[in-house]
């Protein structure tokens, strides 16, 4: 495994991420692929095997659940000290004023109920899972300053908005003397690079890191365009986004430069992401054992250009998607 600082931060970091929203109760808001403890166990085990000491999850993913199964996995199969632990507010977990958005009340409330959840009391990076229209910026800085002056937290990150939001917010951050945002977790693959346009060169300015999710758009590279998995049926509300027959020319151009190599799909893929100097730790959200491995052999690629012109040509501009 290689390890990296995130963005200016002197935070160490693994370049993989153990993405932890395929953790969860089924019956709590998950979905009919969603991992319980006995399910997630080989693959906490095979990440800590592998040296992937970075996860991140959400109070949202499975209402909850995702947070208590990471949290047991922490104690069970490696311990606190060793995990750079990761997970986001924003989202709703209940209909009461605190239950959504980035208002004071719901920050602080809900990184108590995080930290019970995931049995710790602190975790390293507290991310706004997105964009809050309804609250003034400077009330979600000072309240995000305030829970990593409390030792509730250490770092700060952001997710998934505009450029001049995530600019606004900073802004706030600096004017007040606040805590600065060290992370941003986007989309982005080879079948969504609209951050390319103005969200990677504000990172690379203000010396943020990206965190990718969805690297391998929802399984969409990691296989020919014939083949479809459960998890990218048609019940799946996050499909349509990938489905476009136009994206077929560059699944294609994947499964060449993979079939030329001689390696999975998955692997030319993440290489491709790994290889935008403003990425630090791709998001990975396994569900089976090979996609780990997959994961940290990507980090052994090194795409030539022609590789790397191949795979890009065929690109599509489109909306930005997922926030």
């Amino acid at each position: 495994m290689e390890y990296t600082r995130l963005g200016s931060s002197g935070l160490r970091i693994s370049r993989i991420t153990l993405g932890c929203m395929s953790f969860g109760e089924p019956d709590r808001g998950g979905n009919q692929w969603s991992l319980d403890d006995g399910a997630a166990e080989p693959i906490f085990r095979q990440a800590v095997e592998l040296g992937i000491t970075f996860w991140d999850t959400a109070n949202v993913y499975s209402l909850g659940s995702s947070e208590e199964i990471v949290g047991r996995a922490i104690r069970k199969y490696t311990d606190r000290d060793s995990i750079v632990l990761a997970t986001k507010v924003y989202f709703p977990m209940h209909q009461g004023p605190g239950g959504s958005g980035l208002s004071r009340k719901a920050i602080l409330e809900n990184i108590d109920a995080s930290l019970t959840r995931l049995g710790t009391d602190y975790v390293d990076l507290y991310q706004i899972h997105r964009f809050d229209p309804e609250t003034p910026v400077e009330e979600t800085m000072e309240a995000l300053h305030d829970v990593v002056r409390a030792g509730k937290v250490r770092y700060l990150g952001a997710s998934s908005m505009w450029a001049w939001q995530f600019a606004k917010l900073q802004h706030a951050a600096d004017l007040g003397g606040w805590t600065r945002f060290v992370s941003m977790q986007n989309q982005y693959s080879l079948l969504q690079r609209e951050e390319e346009r103005e969200m990677f060169g504000l990172l690379a300015d203000q010396g943020v890191g990206s965190l990718p999710w969805s690297p391998l758009a929802k399984g969409r590279l990691a296989r020919p365009w014939e083949d479809m998995s459960t998890r990218r049926a048609e019940v799946d509300p996050l499909h349509a986004r990938y489905a476009d027959e136009e994206n077929r020319a560059v699944v294609d151009a994947v499964r060449r430069v993979a079939s030329a190599r001689g390696v999975p799909m998955a692997q030319v893929a993440l290489a491709w992401v790994l290889h935008n100097p403003a990425v630090d730790a791709p998001i990975v959200g396994p569900t089976k054992p090979h996609h780990l491995t997959d994961a940290a052999a990507a980090l052994e690629i090194r795409l030539t250009s022609e590789e790397v012109l191949a795979l890009e040509e065929n690109y599509t501009p489109r909306l930005p998607s997922g926030f």
